[in-house]
């Protein structure tokens, strides 16, 4: 059976007749006709029921159909990569990403990845919620989280960075209202909240599970305070402004850091459930374009960058104290 018989079934099956199957062939309805029987004679199989109005396909003629459409993308990725092997990586990229990680983080990478080659065009949508990647033709998401339960075995997840969440105050509010000493302390502080990811059913956001650096205990906390948002960014500036304590990934507060607008609080306790992951559904063999792109964001977020920008020196109040006059 050769390629040309694959595509010749497909056709068939695709476009209802013989007449439609032809013209989307490029050949004379009579050659499809032809073609067809022939090939069902040297099988010794009927493939396709012939009505006055349409074609259809027999059990053996549908089995055939979804091999052959398995063995034709087959083809096509070989082609496509022998293609990209022999000649600078080219084609499109279609990528997802959340809002906050892929505006701060990913854009300057993926704009360097694509200076780096040129003839790769990506096309990167930001969203709060991961989409159905294969049925809506994206290549591949960068993601906070893993997926996990059932649909973990349709899906290629491979950690790009590590990244931990971390208690964050403005001075100001440290200076005021005094530095928690303990996990439990938080209970009397203002803190905020951001509700992101609503659609997790039965998520507590006022509920902080944090881990001891060295030892790994969890220590579990419910928070309280006047302000919350689904808006991350809404709330870091409320951060900033010293209007309370809040739980945020260290890449989406680096800058903040660095300048000394934030201070970590608690700094030996975090969350460590929101590293950087590749996500894409699963497929044999992915274009050289995909892998260079994998292997570059490796490259790029390994060494976790938001942990090396390194505040300045400043005078906050020490844990336990009490607020300063």
């Amino acid at each position: 059976m050769e390629r040309s018989d694959l595509e010749l079934v497909l056709a068939v099956r695709d476009h209802g007749t013989l007449s439609a199957a032809a013209q989307a062939l490029d050949v004379a309805p009579p050659v499809v006709s032809k073609r067809l029987a022939a090939l069902e004679a040297r099988l010794g199989q009927r493939l396709f029921q012939r009505t006055t109005r349409r074609v259809s396909p027999t059990a053996e003629g549908e089995t055939l159909c979804e091999r052959a459409q398995v063995l034709l993308q087959g083809f096509a990725a070989l082609e496509a990569e022998l293609q990209e092997r022999k000649a600078e990586p080219t084609g499109l990229i279609r990528l997802a990403a959340t809002l906050g990680f892929g505006r701060l983080w990913l854009g300057p990478a993926l704009a360097s990845f694509q200076a780096r080659y040129p003839r790769i065009e990506i096309q990167l949508q930001l969203t709060e919620q991961l989409p159905d990647l294969a049925r809506e033709g994206f290549d591949g998401a960068i993601w906070l989280w893993e997926v996990s339960g059932q649909q973990a075995a349709h899906w290629v997840s491979r950690r790009l960075a590590r990244n931990q969440r971390v208690l964050v105050a403005a001075p100001s509010y440290l200076r005021q209202h005094g530095t928690p000493a303990s996990v439990q302390d938080l209970q009397a502080h203002a803190c905020l909240i951001v509700r992101e990811n609503a659609q997790a059913a039965g998520q507590r956001f006022d509920v902080w599970t944090l881990q001891r650096e060295r030892s790994k205990a969890a220590e579990r906390v419910q928070v309280h305070g006047p302000l919350s948002s689904n808006s991350g960014e809404l709330v870091r500036d409320w951060c900033v402004q010293g209007h309370g304590i809040m739980l945020r990934s260290l890449w989406d507060i680096a800058p903040q850091l660095a300048s000394g607008e934030l201070v970590r609080v608690l700094p030996t306790h975090s969350m460590l459930d929101a590293d950087i992951h590749w996500l894409a559904p699963y497929r044999a063999d992915s274009p050289r374009r995909i892998r260079l792109l994998i292997d570059f964001l490796v490259e790029q977020f390994q060494e976790s960058p938001w942990e090396t920008m390194q505040p300045p020196a400043l005078r906050v109040a020490p844990p336990g104290s009490l607020p300063g006059p």
